[in-house]
């Protein structure tokens, strides 16, 4: 279990006037989860019911062709707290959870999948770890998982790279809706919302929770395709929070080093074709002759001055960021 954070509000209690167990929507993204749907919407109101919970259900359909929307729409038929929001096409996990967001009227929002690999019944103890004053709260999967050693070096990846305070980026999760604010989520980045939301300054924990069989249905993200997405998304991220905010220290230090490295072939060349027969000893050609070296040299110090150059103007664009989004605060 991860340690108290610093940065965990001290008094959670003045800005949650209402406890999360009666301001909260649960989020359900959803495709081609059919089969499922009954019992989740079952599940999800005796969950309600049995606790004494006072929010909302939003399940989006992220373009199911298996009529999930009509199910889920047809067995909540009289339940007052679901409602069921529809993506036209299947934009993918991401876009469905800023969609079920945008829809929520909850302060505190419930990531869930309706696949039940998690029991609603674990929806109270997250909501009641936000109540403490943490602003999102991760679920520790506990159980047979059948792409544990993939998700575990990914986790520990991430966790090295980042310095998240927690062991699983890619479960269950619940947050204040606030933390959304300023956090872009790409394509696919649902995976690093935890990582883009901790480096911006939101506090951390985690809970175990058991992870169960999937009851019916295919899993939507299988395949060694989606090995090297998560991989390429993880460098991309990394990429953001370290280079984003000074990208001179990439593009500069670039084109600095291949500057450097012009030089040091410079002074070779030279000393090969003038300083070597001076000193007494044989005449040195390289086999190609010294005409490759030349160009050699004009390629390393033309790309070092360009990536400097570009370091400069990225640096003049994050500068103009900055102050956008510090006027866009102080307007707020």
């Amino acid at each position: 279990m991860a340690e108290p954070h610093p940065q965990v509000n001290p008094e959670p209690a003045l800005e949650a006037v209402r406890s999360a167990r009666e301001d909260f929507t649960v989020i359900v993204p959803a495709f081609n989860e059919a089969p499922v749907v009954p019992d989740l919407v079952r599940e999800l109101r005796r969950a309600f019911e049995e606790h004494r919970l006072r929010g909302e259900v939003v399940l989006v359909d992220d373009g199911s062709t298996d009529g999930t929307a009509e199910v889920a729409e047809k067995e909540a038929a009289d339940w007052a707290a679901f409602r069921v929001v529809r993506h036209r096409v299947n934009r993918g996990k991401t876009e469905a959870m800023m969609t079920g967001a945008d829809a929520a009227r909850g302060t505190y929002l419930v990531l869930f999948d309706a696949d039940l690999q998690h029991t609603p019944d674990e929806i109270p103890r997250f909501l009641d770890k936000l109540d403490e004053g943490w602003d999102i709260v991760t679920g520790r999967k506990i159980g047979h998982y059948d792409k544990r050693v993939i998700s575990s070096i990914y986790n520990r990846m991430s966790r090295r790279i980042f310095d998240v305070p927690v062991s699983d980026l890619n479960s269950m999760k619940a947050f204040r809706a606030s933390v959304l604010d300023g956090v872009v989520l790409r394509h696919d980045w649902h995976r690093f919302f935890v990582v883009l939301a901790h480096a911006r300054g939101a506090s951390v924990d985690e809970i175990d929770i058991e992870l169960h069989p999937r009851r019916a249905g295919e899993s939507k993200f299988t395949g060694s395709f989606r090995v090297l997405v998560g991989l390429v998304d993880l460098v991309s991220v990394w990429f953001l929070l370290i280079f984003s905010r000074k990208p001179l220290l990439l593009f500069g230090g670039s084109g600095l080093a291949l500057a450097a490295a012009g030089i040091v072939v410079t002074v070779v060349t030279v000393y090969l074709r003038f300083l070597h027969p001076m000193l007494g000893f044989e005449p040195y050609v390289p086999p190609m002759g010294y005409r490759p070296l030349l160009y050699l040299v004009m390629l390393l110090e033309t790309l070092g001055f360009l990536l400097v150059g570009f370091g400069l103007v990225s640096e003049q664009v994050a500068q103009l960021r900055d102050e956008f989004e510090a006027a866009t605060k102080a307007r707020r």
